[in-house]
Parts: structure tokens; C-alpha cells; sequence
């Protein structure tokens, strides 16, 4: 899934360059081709399909030259989870009925890329045996008030094929409050949602039919057009129809036979600029500096990423986010960052689109 705008990320991710296509760690390639090259480690390029807005074409085809046009799949509205999840499983159930699928946001770091690959093995393996939606469940590491939670049941599964590891979940918790999420953490019984799910094509479809008929509906009628030259003007004309929903929303919090696997897998959804600075490489002050031409005394703990070519001299900082994007100079308190969504918001507003 390539589709979002990561506002979060404002001005480094915009409209018409988001999160996802920009080298946010400074290691010369963008967190898509990252996502890309880890899923060919796991099946071939011609079964990697990539969801994005229709905007954005040209940015995937760019980034990953050798993903197969008709693998990009173009949603002409944002709809949220859901409806772009429902359009790649009818297309490839259309073409493999007995596909086995991987979802995965494409702005997300993974630093424990073997262990990764290993649980999705595993994921793979059970959800080829077994009626289940699994997710990857990440094991926490702190009370964080940012993620939402997975509550896990502690029984066995022994009665499931290749249930090792494998939890039965019982609830899916929004986003908490501190003390909430301590005892989250005391409890032992809860996992970050990390938004990577696996199941056959024939379980998601038949969810989709049981807790969400109208996008079952709508997708099924385009099972004629699918991997036809019919098909984006199927999918033009009735993909804005879905609803607006998550795929927490529609299916996973209504199904019976939800699952997931804890994961130590070194994860971050990369969310905000502090989640990059608790992640990234740093230098002895802790700033973590996405730049070459950079002066610095007396600053600690900040964030820092200029354009190629920009210099900058910066004395007395502490805990703050320095970015430029060439258009817009954004110098932020770290622990303010939340408000940075909506800062951009006005700026937008008052100066214009250009901004945006």
C-alpha cells in the first residue's frame, strides 16, 4: 500500500511527493524500493502488486522501473484500507484463487529484516492451512499512545494446522492514554498494530462478504473487467463508491477467526519526526542529521535534513526538528510535533496549495 500523504512529515513529505517515495533515512534509496527489495526476498517481482493513488503513477513507475505496469494499481480516489485492500485481492483471486497474500504499508522500517521474513514464512504457512486473518503483531517496547493495540489470548491453537507461536486475538484497541498503556504493557496480553496482515485470497473474500457486503459487492461486479484492458475504467468509475473505512473497521474487529503472531522485528511505522530520530543513525550530541554541509555546536537531540547542495550553521539547539525542503524551513519543537499536521493545515490555508 503506496497511496498515503504522510502530513505528519510535512514539508519533507507533500501531496505530490509523499513519505513514501523520499529517502527519509539518507540511505540513497526511498522507503518504497526498501519495502520493494524486502518482498522480493519472499516472492518474485511479477507477484509484488503495489496500491497508490492515481497521482503518484509516475513516482512508482520511476522508483521501481521493473514492477509490471498492470501490478500498479491505481486508486482514483482515497478511500482508506478497505476498498484498496478488497481491489488487489478480487484482481488476484481473478488470476490464482488459491493465492496466499501479503499486506504491508510501504513507509514503514524494518530493521530486523531475517526475523521478518521468517514470521511472514510462518504466516504463510498457517494461513494456507487454516481459515485466518492473521496480522503481524509487533511486541512493544514502551507505553506508547501513538499505536493502536492488538489483545491477544494466551490459549493454545493447537486444534489449527502449524499454530506455533500463533495467538487467538480478542479485541483490537484504538489509540490510549498513558496509564492505559502501561498496563497494556504490564499485562503482557497486548501488541502494537502494525498493519501487516496475511490470509488467502478465499478468506478475505468470504470476510469481505460477511462483515462488509457493499465493497464485497462492488468489487465482485468487477470480476470481468480484471486483468482486461477494462479494467481501470471499472475501477475509475466505481472504485470512489466504496466506502471511506479501515480494514480494522470493516473486517477485523466483526471476524471470528483473527490471529497474530508477536514480532520482535525492529518495526516503526515512521510515523512523525521523532519516530525517525528514535530510529535513525546519530551523531555523539544524538542529532540525527540527514545532510552534508552542516555546522553545529551546542545542539542536542534535534533533527536535521536539508536539500543537497544547502548549508546551515545552527548554534544552541536542543530537541527540535530542522527541516527544509527547498520551499518551506520548518524549526519545530520535537515535543511539539503532534501539532505539525495541522500547522501545515494553515499554512495551506493562508499562503496556498503550493504548500501543501
Amino acid at each position: 500500500m503506496a497511496g498515503g500523504v504522510g502530513s505528519r512529515f510535512w514539508p519533507k513529505s507533500r501531496n505530490h511527493f509523499p513519505k513514501q517515495f523520499i529517502d527519509i533515512l539518507g540511505l540513497g534509496k526511498s522507503l518504497l524500493q526498501l519495502t520493494y527489495e524486502r518482498f522480493l526476498k519472499i516472492c518474485p517481482s511479477e507477484q509484488i502488486y503495489i496500491l497508490t493513488n492515481a497521482d503518484y503513477a509516475g513516482l512508482v513507475q520511476e522508483q521501481l522501473p521493473e514492477v509490471l505496469q498492470k501490478n500498479i494499481l491505481l486508486e482514483p480516489s482515497r478511500n482508506n484500507t478497505a476498498p484498496c485492500i478488497a481491489y488487489a485481492s478480487y484482481k488476484i483471486a481473478q488470476t490464482n484463487q488459491q493465492a496466499n497474500i501479503v499486506v504491508a504499508p510501504s513507509d514503514h522500517l524494518i530493521l530486523k529484516e531475517e526475523e521478518f521474513l521468517a514470521k511472514v514464512s510462518q504466516a504463510l504457512a498457517f494461513t494456507e492451512a487454516n481459515d485466518a486473518l492473521l496480522t503481524l503483531g509487533i511486541s512493544p517496547t514502551r507505553p506508547d499512545t501513538g499505536y493502536g493495540y492488538i489483545k491477544f489470548h494466551d490459549s493454545s491453537t493447537e486444534h489449527l494446522d502449524d499454530a506455533s507461536e500463533i495467538k487467538k486475538v480478542n479485541a483490537f484497541m484504538e489509540k490510549p492514554s498513558l496509564d492505559v498503556a502501561k498496563n497494556y504493557i504490564a499485562s503482557g496480553d497486548y501488541l502494537w498494530n502494525a498493519g501487516i496482515f496475511i490470509w488467502s485470497a478465499k478468506t478475505i473474500k468470504n470476510a469481505f462478504q460477511n462483515y462488509a457486503s457493499e465493497i464485497a459487492a462492488l468489487f465482485e461486479r468487477g470480476n470481468e473487467f480484471y486483468n482486461t484492458d477494462k479494467e481501470a475504467e471499472f475501477i475509475s468509475e466505481n472504485y470512489p463508491k466504496a466506502p471511506n473505512i479501515s480494514i480494522d473497521y470493516a473486517i477485523l474487529e466483526k471476524a471470528e477467526n483473527v490471529y497474530t503472531i508477536p514480532a520482535d522485528i525492529g518495526w516503526s511505522d515512521l510515523g512523525t519526526w521523532a519516530s525517525l530520530h528514535a530510529v535513525a543513525e546519530k551523531d555523539e550530541q544524538s542529532n540525527a542529521i540527514n545532510c552534508a554541509h552542516l555546522s553545529l555546536s551546542e545542539t542536542t537531540n534535534c533533527v536535521i535534513q536539508l536539500p543537497i547542495g544547502k548549508a546551515a550553521v545552527i548554534k544552541g539547539l536542543s530537541n527540535f526538528i530542522v527541516v527544509d525542503d527547498g520551499k518551506v524551513l520548518l524549526i519545530y519543537p520535537k515535543s511539539d510535533e503532534q501539532e505539525i499536521k495541522q500547522v501545515a493545515s494553515e499554512m495551506v490555508e493562508a499562503f496556498g496549495d503550493k504548500y501543501k
